[in-house]
């Protein structure tokens, strides 16, 4: 039986940290090295962190780059290594660096760049042409990148046809819900399709608003996954392969030959030697990893506190603020943030006013005291009064409404955005995606804030997600007042968000299929919804484009967020749903 041990180093990189990137390669080298791992791969662009954006345009940013990976390359002594970097070859490409013993063997580039979505590789990178095949540890191997193995065809189709029998895939792939299911099935059909392990490494963390859920994984040439990596953690996965088994399924396959006669006939693979024999000589005993699946409402808690966590730290900042209003989306904010850096780096902030509710009050308290982080009560009733009278010539004749309503919110923007200038806290701003999507918030108000935790996140996940969080300890942390009690911005007198807003199951829908598919009124409407109801919120959807685009960002979540997503021009006439 031939072995080969296989070290898939899941690791949260850093974009622009390039000594930081390359010290913790080096360091799960180290790791790697002493269970007698063979071939260790990391994800896309380990050295520069991913996706590093318009610093590709920077010449010198690629430079410190190939530099940084020169003391990589000597630092792989006794290991193969795949490790992602940018290349600079008369162009700029998305490249693995293929590492043996401490020597540079080859460079493969990327070839199918993505350009949709949260993706923009065409404007930044050439593709590649090459598809080599590595004889590492006398076993062919094939290297390739990211969305490289979601196309049925070259590089993976050239590498498997030309004697690849394990292929290594490494990613920069973000998370959404529902992905890790789609991801899986189409691992295991191309494992299958053509007969060869994939070992799939993906990187973990948060970069701005996207988060990076790991799960990297190992399947056969059966389809099965053999090993898979924990979500959203990094981790050291070790998997020993028998290929054999890649030649046992090319005879249970016997038109793979055909395949490969016609494959050979019109592309040309070239094999790259990299070594005869393991360079480990000591290889201790592991135990094979399949770390357990969650549910989607536990994936994305799990991403928004991984991506709450990184954007605090990543960017310098210890501590957060936020506003406690005693309502389900702060209450839920303040959970993920005490999951993300800690009760003692947390502080709340009541800010109640003439029309806040004792019971609203009450919760925020309860809450802070639940989850033990501190709570400042600052009243808005002063200012708000004072703000009344100073306009009170310019409002004069004029009901009281909107205006007066954002006031109170626009009080409340200023009073938290002066604690976070004060000390130096992060505010995490409380508003939804349901809210984001029809503009019920208030711009310089409830929208103020460095980091908008649950933008993306609808309302009815909203309250699965603060049910899910109570489930988790031997005490629930969310008050069941917060989550039983009528939603309301509390602004007026008896004020409810079904007075301005259809009931959020009902807008949930809705926007999910106008938002995320892009469905018609016509089609919204045969899924049961009244057509007039359909059309006033697409229309909130479109009117309210211009408070999107000022709002600060948030962890994505879902296959089709505001702004990393969805892009539409602020001015726009078109009316044709």
């Amino acid at each position: 039986m031939r072995t080969l041990r296989l070290g898939l180093a899941q690791i949260n990189t850093t974009v622009g940290d390039l000594d930081g990137n390359a010290a913790k390669v080096l360091e799960y080298v180290v790791r790697a090295r002493e269970l007698g791992v063979d071939l260790l791969s990391f994800p896309e662009m380990t050295i520069t962190g991913y996706p590093p954006e318009d610093l590709l345009l920077r010449p010198q940013f690629i430079r410190d780059n190939l530099a940084v990976l020169q003391r990589v390359v000597k630092g792989c002594q006794g290991i193969t290594a795949v490790v992602g970097f940018v290349d600079r070859d008369h162009d700029v490409h998305n490249a693995a660096a293929i590492i043996h013993d401490g020597r540079l063997v080859d460079v493969y580039h990327k070839q199918f760049l993505p350009n949709y979505g949260v993706f923009d590789e065409n404007r930044y990178f050439q593709a590649g042409t090459r598809c080599p095949v590595y004889v590492v540890a006398g076993i062919g191997v094939g290297a390739n990148i990211c969305e490289d193995i979601w196309y049925p065809d070259d590089p993976m189709r050239a590498q498997a046809h030309a004697g690849a029998q394990v292929i290594i895939n490494i990613n920069g792939s973000p998370y959404h819900m529902g992905k890790r299911r789609f991801r899986e099935h189409m691992l295991a059909t191309r494992a299958s399709d053509y007969s060869v392990f994939i070992c799939y490494t993906n990187q973990v963390g948060g970069q701005d608003e996207l988060v990076f859920d790991g799960a990297s994984m190992v399947v056969s040439p059966w389809g099965e996954v053999l090993a898979q990596a924990a979500a959203f953690e990094e981790e050291l996965l070790i998997c020993d392969l028998d290929v054999e088994e890649t030649f046992q399924a090319r005879l249970h396959e016997p038109r793979r030959r055909r395949q490969r006669v016609a494959s050979g006939a019109s592309t040309s693979v070239a094999r790259v030697h990299v070594s005869d024999d393991p360079l480990a000589e000591k290889k201790p005993p592991v135990k094979r990893r399949l770390a357990r699946s969650t549910g989607d409402d536990a994936e994305v808690y799990s991403a928004l506190v991984l991506g709450t966590r990184d954007y605090l730290l990543k960017n310098g900042f210890q501590k957060a603020v936020i506003g406690l209003s005693g309502g389900i989306d702060s209450s839920l904010v303040a959970a993920v943030a005490v999951d993300a850096i800690g009760r003692e780096n947390v502080v709340g902030v009541a800010m109640p006013s003439r029309f806040s509710s004792e019971g609203s009050i009450k919760d925020a308290r309860e809450l802070a005291d639940r989850l033990g982080i501190q709570l400042m009560t600052i009243p808005i009733e002063e200012p708000f009064s004072a703000f009344l009278d100073l306009l009170s010539d310019a409002f004069a004749d004029t009901e009281f409404g909107v205006a007066e309503e954002n006031i109170q919110s626009r009080i409340r923007g200023l009073i938290i955005m002066a604690l976070s200038n004060k000390f130096g806290w992060l505010v995490l701003a409380t508003g939804n995606k349901s809210e984001m999507a029809t503009g019920y918030a208030t711009l310089y108000g409830d929208m103020a804030g460095g980091f908008a935790v649950i933008k993306d996140v609808p309302k009815t996940l909203v309250y699965r997600l603060a049910r899910y969080r109570n489930g988790l300890g031997p005490k629930p942390v969310i008050p069941e007042s917060v989550i039983e009690k009528e939603p309301s911005a509390e602004l007026r007198p008896d004020q409810r968000d079904v007075d301005t807003l259809p009931a959020y199951k009902t807008l949930d829908s809705i926007l999910e299929a106008y938002v995320e598919e892009d469905k018609s009124v016509d089609a919204i409407a045969g899924m049961g919804f009244d057509e007039e109801l359909v059309k006033r919120v697409m229309t909130m959807v479109d009117r309210n484009e211009y408070k999107r685009r000022q709002a600060p960002p948030g962890v994505k979540i879902s296959p089709r967020a505001f702004g990393r997503d969805r892009r539409l021009p602020m001015a726009n006439r078109y009316k044709g749903f």
